[in-house]
């Protein structure tokens, strides 16, 4: 069996415009309920795949079993060089202050096994006073986030070499407005919840015109997640598209994501889904399927690890 070639998109504020692959295989904390082999043995699965896309973060608590997956990876040469992949993680909201920038990556990296990331994600605009607490954070925890500071922290992560790219998670165009006013290197990513169900048109036209690239989390609207949506899985109108063409309410998820140009982490540890979820790129939506899509309510489900954030969405559907 032939790995997939996946489609890439160039990071336009990255070092050397690097590429990102199109899908990433994420290991969110509801998947790693199983422990750690079981993460290491489905990214193993999901590079001989054709998975160059790798994402987690520090609060997953996935980070040091995709470190072994590479190296074992390597090891049986299902990869020549660690280059041929891309690996995404995450700066918590504990460790969202200008001086824990750089120690957080280079922990992140440490357990990661690496010398470097291809992309760096400020998680949430949140910060959270550090310290080992209980989720979801309660009101009193919130404090004053520095975003002018901790992004010229960002700047000289990339700067350094210890990240290719840098970027943002679950930012509103109006934060993004903000952020803009004063980058020296833009975001080159916004991940953010993204699906049939949860369109964020506003948002990904703001983001096509400053050049940022959307990452699509919860593809499928994380049905079965502790916050996860049905709207997804159980939506009729994608069970009929799907029957049309003879494929699976994920397969026409994930096919609408890509034709909106937005990059999709994809969340299964299962080796059929993880082959199904690459079986995308030889066929399209119709018209009349785009438009059935758009008749779709939309609900945004994640709304943080934050008991409760004052304008975390800025009034932004």
């Amino acid at each position: 069996m032939s790995a997939t070639k996946i489609p890439q998109l160039v990071l336009k504020s990255s070092s050397n415009q690097c590429s990102i692959p199109v899908i990433a295989l994420g290991t969110a904390a509801e998947t790693n309920k199983n422990g750690e082999e079981t993460t290491k043995l489905a990214v193993i699965e999901a590079i001989k795949l054709g998975y160059r896309h790798f994402d987690t973060a520090s609060i997953y608590g996935s980070e040091e079993a995709l470190g072994d997956a590479i190296a074992e990876a390597l090891q049986l040469g299902l990869i020549k060089s660690r280059d041929e992949l891309f690996i995404t993680t995450k700066l918590w909201l504990t460790n969202n202050f200008p001086h824990l920038v750089l120690p957080a990556l280079q922990k992140s990296l440490q357990t990661l096994k690496l010398d470097y990331l291809d992309l760096y994600l400020v998680h949430w605009p949140i910060s959270v006073k550090p310290g080992d607490w209980e989720t979801p954070y309660g009101e009193e925890l919130i404090t004053t986030f520095d975003l002018k500071g901790v992004w010229a922290a960002m700047e000289e992560c990339q700067k350094i070499g210890l990240t290719k790219s840098i970027g943002v998670s679950n930012f509103t165009c109006k934060k993004l407005e903000n952020l803009l006013s004063f980058a020296s290197i833009p975001p080159s990513v916004n991940q953010v919840e993204m699906n049939p169900a949860c369109h964020q048109k506003k948002l990904k036209e703001y983001c096509d015109s400053k050049d940022i690239i959307i990452t699509a989390f919860s593809p499928l609207g994380a049905k079965g997640a502790s916050w996860g949506s049905n709207a997804v899985m159980d939506s009729k109108i994608l069970k009929e598209i799907a029957e049309a063409h003879g494929k699976t309410i994920a397969q026409v998820s994930l096919r609408w994501l890509y034709e909106q140009g937005v990059t999709i982490a994809v969340k299964s540890y299962n080796k059929e889904r993880l082959k199904q979820n690459l079986e995308i790129f030889d066929w399209s939506l119709t018209k009349e399927d785009h438009e059935k899509i758009n008749q779709i309510q939309q609900i945004r489900v994640n709304n943080g690890p934050v008991v409760f954030v004052p304008d975390l969405w800025d009034g932004e559907t």
